[in-house]
């Protein structure tokens, strides 16, 4: 699988929930310029996010207001990105957050699409 690396750099710009996390990541050096990279991240399983304090939350998306510490991800910017094993993404932030979401047996677990980077979903056969 790709290693999605066009995203090192990218600010996150929104977050949003509902029965999915989603990440909106953007690359945008100048203002004036078009962005380099303009993507969305969505996370569909649960996932776990290691917070500045070093603090690991498991999360689930839907799960209302227990979604709170990935609010926090507002305004850091990625510097890794890493798929180490069948389909796990890894993404540490600059603050020194670190989300990591795993395939799941049975649904699409993250997917991620938007100017700049090559799509990628990973399901169950990921």
């Amino acid at each position: 699988m790709n290693v999605p690396s066009e995203l090192v750099g990218c600010e996150v710009r929104r977050t949003s929930f509902d029965y999915q996390v989603r990440l909106s990541l953007v690359d945008q050096p100048d203002p004036a310029d078009e962005p380099r990279v303009d993507a969305e991240l969505v996370l569909e399983t649960s996932f776990v996010l290691r917070d500045v304090e070093g603090v690991s939350h498991e999360l689930e998306p839907g799960s209302g207001a227990a979604l709170a510490p990935v609010l926090a991800l507002f305004g850091q910017r990625v510097t890794e990105v890493a798929v180490p094993e069948g389909g796990t993404l890894a993404v540490v932030f600059d603050g020194g957050a670190e989300l990591r979401v795993g395939p799941d047996r049975q649904y699409e677990s993250w997917w991620l699409t938007g100017h700049g980077v090559e799509p990628i979903l990973v399901g169950p056969d990921a």
